[in-house]
């Protein structure tokens, strides 16, 4: 089941179930059971935890694919306005612009700069225990434009 389902479904379920504990909890006081006063934190957490499900799902978007990208760990990212991402040794030529652009794709804007560069580095031996980092290519996200 897809997550945004999922999530849609589980605070449906949750809801109820909340309403269903409260009434629980009302009889619970009328007749005066010892677990009355567990019911009431039993109810309010099952309330909240719909809640929760139901803005995460509002909130929520899927990540970007992108035909041809492959994905890669992100090593650096300053939140402002730089974001570097590690290819591994045997990264094809043809996947550095998708890779980017997928990558680019999946940023959000919060707290960053309107352009942010979104670099793509290999790690290339120069001698024995010693390398040195090379730009692959290197792409710009501008989140003054939507």
């Amino acid at each position: 089941m897809p997550l945004p389902e999922l999530l849609e479904v589980s605070s449906k379920w949750l809801a109820w179930s909340g309403l269903g504990l409260s009434v629980l909890t009302v009889v619970a006081f009328v007749t005066r059971w010892g677990l009355r006063f567990r019911l009431v934190g039993v109810s309010s957490f099952t309330f909240l935890l719909a809640v929760s499900c139901w803005a995460f799902s509002i909130s929520y978007s899927p990540p970007v694919r992108i035909e041809g990208a492959v994905q890669v760990p992100i090593v650096f990212d300053n939140g402002t306005d730089l974001v570097v991402a590690q290819a591994s040794s045997g990264f094809a030529q043809e996947a550095i612009t998708p890779t980017l652009n997928q990558i680019a794709a999946n940023l959000r804007p919060g707290g960053r700069n309107m352009e942010v560069r979104v670099r793509l580095r290999q790690l290339q031996t120069e001698s024995k225990g010693s390398s040195r980092p090379v730009v692959l290519g290197e792409t710009k996200r501008d989140f003054s434009q939507g």
